[in-house]
């Protein structure tokens, strides 16, 4: 048995450096729609500090996240990361594009691009499979697809869509992810954008700082919605993932789905338990951008509340404007608690026991 790993990072940002580096991977009859119109979902808020971080360029030139050799260097030797789960940037929305069969292909060139220029540069490097949500037949497909590359790790979709994720739309995706043993995960950043609905119920916010705010109750309508429609009682093995919506809003959401569950179980019969076990066992929430209250030891008391050391795991959001630096960032938190976000949690749940092995020690190159 290899040294475990004691830092595991669940939301790196890898990026295609320019739009052209996609066409080897595309059928050319999609060449000129992605060149003029790229994942096309169109719209969004914009941010007056940007959203990557201005330190972050290669030495060679292109965008932060674009060199899987400076993000080497940069972030994961600079901090002691043993892995870095890969979850795309500007790609995830094509979920939200009017063109299901765009979607789909856009998806499948993404996953081999995504195959052949950073999982192969470093075993360190873990990914996600992205789908075309907006039509889970096909979803369903690619993960069958890709998810025979070992180093692939979870199913990644956006946030923003048309209907809820509990709804039984949905699940040839989770009995996909479920039947090749991968968890499904989602990011924020497509609420309001493309074919997805107003990313709150009464609308639109104005400005980027309020829809910045606000995007955790995307988060709790979808886990609302998965637990009260039974997807976890289908899917027993499933695992969900919510990627950088925060973490204190969870005791607030259990508490209230238990109390109206008492009361309103006739509904929803198919449900066992109370609905927070079911948030204990299948969901999974990430640390950035973890909430900074005003005295430090109430995020122990948050997770106290929570109930579930195991469901934590840390983030940096690398290489946005917010980064979590991960020798700073979790300070606050009781060290027994610490050392599971920082490692031990996704290590089970993304079955990564060792510490990656260079590719000459896997026999490679």
């Amino acid at each position: 048995m290899g040294e475990k790993p004691t830092l595991i990072d669940a939301d790196v940002h890898n990026a295609i450096a320019t739009p052209s580096d996609l066409l080897p991977y595309l059928p050319k009859v999609w060449h000129d729609h992605w060149l003029t119109v790229g994942p096309g979902y169109q719209g969004g808020w914009y941010s007056p500090i940007g959203v990557m971080r201005k330190d972050a360029n290669p030495e060679g030139g292109g965008i932060p996240g674009s060199d899987p050799h400076h993000m080497l260097k940069h972030h994961l030797d600079k901090y002691g990361v043993d892995y870095a789960i890969l979850t795309g940037s500007g790609i995830l929305g094509v979920s939200l594009n009017p063109d299901p069969d765009y979607g789909n292909v856009v998806a499948s060139a993404y996953n081999d691009w995504l195959v052949e220029n950073w999982l192969s540069v470093s075993p360190k490097f873990r990914g996600s499979i992205l789908v075309n949500h907006s039509d889970p037949q096909s979803a369903a497909r690619e993960i069958n697809r890709m998810a025979k590359h070992e180093n692939m790790v979870q199913v990644i979709m956006c946030s923003g869509s048309r209907i809820l994720y509990g709804q039984r739309f949905f699940h040839p995706i989770y009995e996909a992810a479920e039947r090749n043993g991968l968890p499904v995960a989602v990011h924020p950043g497509t609420e309001g954008r493309g074919i997805s609905g107003p990313p709150t119920p009464s609308g639109y916010p104005t400005r980027y700082m309020e829809w910045h705010n606000i995007l955790p109750a995307n988060y709790m309508a979808h886990i609302n919605s998965l637990v009260c429609e039974g997807v976890f009682e289908k899917f027993p093995s499933l695992k969900f993932v919510a990627i950088e919506g925060g973490i204190a809003w969870l005791p607030h959401l259990m508490w209230r789905m238990d109390k109206n569950y008492k009361a309103l179980r006739d509904t929803a019969p198919w449900l066992t338990k109370l609905p927070s076990e079911y948030i204990r066992k299948h969901i999974y929430v990430t640390t950035q951008p973890i909430e900074e209250p005003e005295k430090p030891e109430q995020l122990n008391q948050i997770f106290d509340m929570i109930g579930a050391d195991h469901m934590i795991l840390f983030s940096s959001d690398y290489p946005h404007w917010d980064f979590d630096n991960p020798k700073m960032t979790l300070n606050p938190i009781k060290r027994d608690l610490r050392k599971k976000i920082l490692a031990e949690n996704a290590s089970a749940l993304y079955s990564l026991k060792e510490k990656a092995k260079s590719l000459s020690e896997k026999g490679g190159k």
